[in-house]
This record gives C-alpha cells, sequence and structure tokens, in this order.
C-alpha cells in the first residue's frame, strides 16, 4: 500500500511533536527531584508515564480518524493525546496543574480529557475499553460512521473489562478498534510471564472479529491495518484488535530505575528510531529533503516552547476551587 506524502508527512509531524513534547517533559519533571528522587516535588509533582518509542502505535491509527471518532487512552497517553489533536496548550497546562489546564489543573498527565476532539483518558489498567464501547454504541444508535478506538498495554488484555468489552462489541456488531501496544513490560513484569498466548491478536478469534499484528513498531505497517480496520468499522463491519510490538524508550516512570531490563536493551532500540524510519524513507523517495524537516523540526520547536510557556505562566488553582466541579 501506497501512503501519501500528505499522510507522511502528518506521521511524521505528529511523531516528532509527541518525541520533542516528551523530552522537555523529561526535564521538566525532575527539576527539584534530584539528587534524590521524591515523586511529590518539583513543578510537575506525581507520576509520570512517558510514551518515546511507541508514537507509530498512535499515529498509524489516529492518521485515518476525524474529529467525531472517539479515541480512549491509558496512564501513558500523550502521543494518543497529540496524534488526536488535543490542544497543546491546555494539555500541557493540564500536567502543570494550571487553571488553564483541560481540566482545571485537577486532573493531571494521567487525566486528560477534551471533549472538542472526543478524547479521554484514566489510569485504571484497562478502563477506557467500557467508555469506547460506549462511543462505539451512541455512534450506531445515532446512525453515524463515527469509530472508537481504545488504546491500551499488551498487560490490559489480561484484564476482565477487555474480555467483556469486546464480547459485547462483537455481539452488537459496534464500531470498535481496540489498539494493544506491547512493549513488553507490564511495569517490571516480561510479556512472557504475564501472558499466555504469543500475541493478543489471536484473541479476536474468540470473539468472531479480526486481529491484526503489527511488528517491529513498523508505522508503515500500522497505517496499513489501521486503515482496513478503520474502514471496515465505519461500514459496519464490527470491531477489530490491533496488537502492535512497540518499544517504550525509557522507564515504566520517570524516576525507574529499570532494574528489570538488559542495559542493553534501550540502546539497540534506539537505532531503530520509527521517526528516523519515516524521514529516511521520504528523502530516499525524494517526497522532501533534509532542509524541510529542519524547518518543520523548528516549527513544533517553537510551538512546544510556546505550550510550556503558555503552561508555566498560567495561575494555579486557588485551594477552595478543589470543591468545585465534584459530584456531591
Amino acid at each position: 500500500m501506497e501512503i501519501s506524502k500528505e499522510h507522511l508527512l502528518w506521521m511524521y509531524e505528529k511523531m516528532k511533536m509527541s518525541r520533542l513534547f516528551e523530552e522537555r517533559m523529561q526535564a521538566a519533571y525532575m527539576e527539584g527531584k534530584q539528587p534524590v528522587f521524591n515523586i511529590g516535588s518539583g513543578p510537575v509533582p506525581g507520576e509520570m508515564h512517558l510514551s518515546n518509542g511507541q508514537e507509530p502505535a498512535a499515529v498509524g491509527i489516529c492518521v485515518h480518524l476525524k474529529k467525531e471518532d472517539t479515541v480512549t487512552a491509558p496512564h501513558r497517553p500523550h502521543h494518543h493525546a497529540i496524534a488526536k489533536n488535543v490542544d497543546l496548550n491546555k494539555m500541557t497546562a493540564e500536567i502543570f496543574g494550571k487553571k488553564t489546564g483541560l481540566g482545571k489543573g485537577k486532573g493531571g498527565h494521567m487525566h486528560l480529557f477534551d471533549p472538542e476532539v472526543k478524547f479521554s483518558c484514566g489510569g485504571i489498567v484497562a478502563a477506557g475499553i467500557p467508555h469506547a464501547v460506549g462511543a462505539a454504541l451512541a455512534a450506531k444508535k445515532k446512525g453515524k460512521d463515527w469509530v472508537a478506538v481504545s488504546f491500551i498495554g499488551e498487560g490490559a488484555a489480561n484484564a476482565g473489562a477487555f474480555h467483556e468489552s469486546l464480547n459485547l462489541a462483537s455481539l452488537w456488531h459496534l464500531p470498535l478498534i481496540v489498539v494493544i501496544e506491547d512493549n513488553s513490560w507490564g511495569i517490571s513484569v516480561p510479556k512472557s510471564e504475564s501472558t499466555c498466548v504469543p500475541s493478543n491478536d489471536v484473541r479476536a478469534a474468540a470473539y468472531g472479529i479480526k486481529g491484526y499484528l503489527v511488528k517491529d513498531n513498523d508505522p508503515f505497517e500500522m497505517y496499513k491495518v489501521s486503515k482496513e480496520a478503520v474502514e471496515r468499522a465505519r461500514k459496519g463491519g464490527g470491531p477489530s484488535i490491533i496488537e502492535i510490538e512497540t518499544y517504550r524508550f525509557l522507564g515504566h516512570f520517570q524516576g525507574d530505575p529499570e532494574l528489570y531490563r538488559d542495559k542493553e536493551e534501550v540502546p539497540s532500540l534506539l537505532k531503530k528510531d520509527p521517526i528516523n524510519r519515516v524521514m529516511n524513507f521520504m528523502i530516499e523517495k525524494n517526497l522532501s529533503s533534509k532542509i524541510d524537516f529542519e524547518k518543520i523540526d523548528a516549527r513544533i520547536a517553537a510551538e512546544i516552547n510556546n505550550a510550556y510557556q503558555f503552561a508555566m505562566e498560567s495561575e494555579l488553582p486557588h485551594p477552595e476551587e478543589a470543591l468545585e466541579d465534584v459530584f456531591v
């Protein structure tokens, strides 16, 4: 399958934006947390889960989505949010706990919610899948061709919500796509010690639906199978599972000592950086030049700088605001 220059550039830009955004966040998060790591200190307290290396999973399918399509994401959500066009300024402000954030600074990085583009995420493993099923059911009831995509980690495929949701989605023939990001590690537990099947796409057969496996973090193959799954869902063909073998360049969370990983694992993965893979492909095919990418990178860096500036200059919520926007 050929991918248009427009789509290739879109995928590159979103992957690059996610990578640069998180590299900036990596530094901002560690401020005040050294030399002795203290999770509660610094301008961004709490946990931080970064997705460097996993970008193909998000862009490969979101390039085929519309604003009206729903996306739910897990606790490692920045690449999904950026690929779904979540407001970058408000997203950054939310992570910094500011009033101008998506949730007025009350949700933080694991609870980003942007109804303008129908995006949400949460910190509870597998909890986003039932929400996506609900969105898919709503689309079908309304007679719309909207689809719902739920991103999860490979560990979440062992949770009850995964199986219950897919059973119902198949039974009702809903436009749902579950994207499983297999980064080999469930926190510090290898997939081989937690999952009884070699890849979760084979589980699709149990629900009578289509399953795909994308190997080696391949952004082009992810684009291809996602296009097929999205088109089938829009036409009433029902749900799908896509599992992509992806890479986590960083720890499960920032501050993770990563004692469970071989020291050679990450350096070997970095040699297969998917962002460089797309860039080099486009240069080799004479679709863009190195100068073009330098201009793109500079524009993205400026946009990210503006978002961080917006967040840092925004006002913190007043203590009494903790009692607002809550259920009583």
